[in-house]
């Protein structure tokens, strides 16, 4: 009788626990940089995209990055075409932002109008080009856009502006306030950004009600906290210590690896300086040792699914011997070729960034460059990578990783090249104009327009030195279900995780 009265006991206890055990659905996700802003309009910037992006600020409509369901709606509900240069969007109802106060058709206006405000220098205004937009509040729950030129594709572009309250001021916020399931609770610099779940959200409940994100610049250190349950997911990580197949996944991701070229500054105002620096670099020797098997090497800015892509553009060779006669040739005319060129590449941005760079300079060097290779962390690199360039470095070779995984060049072809671009390096009426072109039109004509734009990019002009379109590799616990996508790089949103 005591046995079993000891026995039922113990069975107690093991129900009683069973339940606390289960609502542990906190996670720790370990990412390669940290976030220097936590601000809505920067969040197509990967590192603040993968914290905020439609987990804490929701955008109108949603692109399906997993599946085929293209274009969905986030905080519209619906939307439509009601003339050539006229979109009409209908909003969700009964949501709420995080501070409690309710969403509605001004908060779109106001969050539009804050975006493209030229003061405040978000990112979002790069994916529109020299368009002018004009928002206005039909009522609470309907709002017009009218566009000069026409813009077809308007409801994806839309998929990449955050909505904020009406009330937030045009200057970066700190505390970022939105629609989305989460909240941020805690931010500490250097250590840790924390989001908790709302209970008020006016969506599904995701599985997750914590989530904690700390930062570790060597993938080494990020697989290793995994492995020992310090973190659930390590969404990057390189491909050397990716060696556990239980919990390590590679993916595609749709980051392309390109160094841009300021073609405002001598020697690299010269087309044959450019074809040199393409020609020098041996490309294929980094996949499979320095960047993973499955890298494609790239000739475009985005990735071969996007509309426009140009099966005609091939890699250039790796031509050495042709890169020094380039530079001979340039230097025989005047060129100042033995200028010092800073390569410029920011901390952590991809696994074994650092070799990479170091060995490019070698490349670049033993054909006759004279390169300076310079790192910098997230927000000091920024001061590089957009404009107003700094002036008092010379000539740089800006190194970069840009995200499109919407499916069509419009999210890269006019802030990447277009003069008015804020991450351009060129002035070139020719690509201004089919910059334009391709953006105004549909269909097959919209995609020979782009595809007429590439080729001319890298077969004409040599605009920049592309690199690589990047497979990825994740570590994920044996706590949490996850399965990166294509877009994990620039956005994770906390919803596509669950628990075993």
């Amino acid at each position: 009788m005591l046995k079993k009265s000891l026995l039922l006991g113990a069975l107690a206890l093991v129900a009683s626990a069973a339940p606390a055990l289960a609502q542990d659905h906190s996670v720790k996700i370990v990412l390669n940089e940290e976030a220097d802003l936590l601000e809505p309009c920067m969040a197509t910037r990967s590192n603040i995209g993968r914290i905020i992006l439609e987990n804490v600020n929701e955008t109108l409509t949603e692109l399906d990055v997993r599946g085929k369901k293209g274009l969905m709606p986030r905080l519209a509900e619906s939307w439509e075409q009601t003339s050539p240069n006229e979109w009409r969007f209908h909003l969700r109802k009964g949501v709420k932002f995080s501070d409690g106060s309710d969403f509605d058709a001004t908060d779109v206006k106001a969050s539009f109008d804050r975006a493209m405000d030229k003061s405040i220098t978000c990112e979002t205004p790069r994916y529109f080009g020299d368009m002018t937009i004009q928002a206005s509040v039909v009522d609470p729950y309907t709002v017009d856009f009218v566009t000069d030129p026409v813009q077809p594709i308007l409801p994806l572009l839309m998929s990449l502006v955050t909505i904020v309250p009406s009330e937030t001021p045009v200057k970066f916020v700190r505390q970022p306030v939105g629609t989305g399931p989460y909240k941020v609770t805690d931010w500490t610099p250097g250590q840790q950004i924390v989001l908790s779940r709302r209970d008020d959200y006016w969506g599904d409940k995701p599985q997750v009600d914590k989530a904690t994100y700390v930062f570790r610049q060597d993938p080494a250190v990020r697989a290793a906290m995994v492995k020992t349950g310090e973190a659930d997911i390590a969404p990057s990580i390189s491909a050397d210590v990716a060696d556990d197949p239980k919990m390590d996944v590679s993916f595609l991701n749709s980051e392309t690896v390109y160094i841009r070229l300021d073609q405002s500054m001598a020697p690299i105002n010269d087309v044959r300086v450019r074809k040199a620096l393409n020609l020098a670099i041996d490309r294929q020797a980094f996949v499979g040792t320095l960047v993973p098997k499955g890298t494609e090497l790239a000739v475009a800015m985005f990735p071969p699914s996007t509309l426009g892509w140009n099966p005609d553009v091939k890699v250039p060779p790796y031509d050495p011997a042709e890169a020094k006669k380039l530079l001979a040739a340039a230097k025989a005319d005047g060129v100042p070729v033995d200028t010092k060129l800073t390569l410029v590449a920011r901390t952590a941005n991809f696994p074994n960034v650092t070799e990479v760079m170091e060995a490019i300079q070698q490349q670049l060097q033993e054909v006759g460059f004279n390169v300076d290779l310079k790192f910098y962390e997230v927000a000091e690199f920024e001061k590089m990578y957009s404009k107003p360039y700094p002036t008092d470095m010379g000539p740089q070779l800006v190194t970069a990783m840009h995200d499109n995984s919407k499916g069509d060049p419009v999210f890269s072809m006019f802030f990447k090249y277009a003069s008015d671009g804020r991450q351009s390096g060129l002035k070139d009426p020719k690509v201004d104009d089919l910059i334009s072109a391709a953006s105004e039109a549909t269909g097959d004509s919209r995609a020979q327009l782009w595809s007429q734009l590439v080729k001319y990019l890298h077969d004409d002009i040599w605009a920049d030195v592309l690199l690589f379109h990047m497979v990825d590799f994740a570590r994920v616990g044996p706590r949490v279900d996850f399965t990166p996508s294509i877009a994990t790089n620039a956005q994770l949103q906390l919803s596509s995780i669950s628990f075993k």
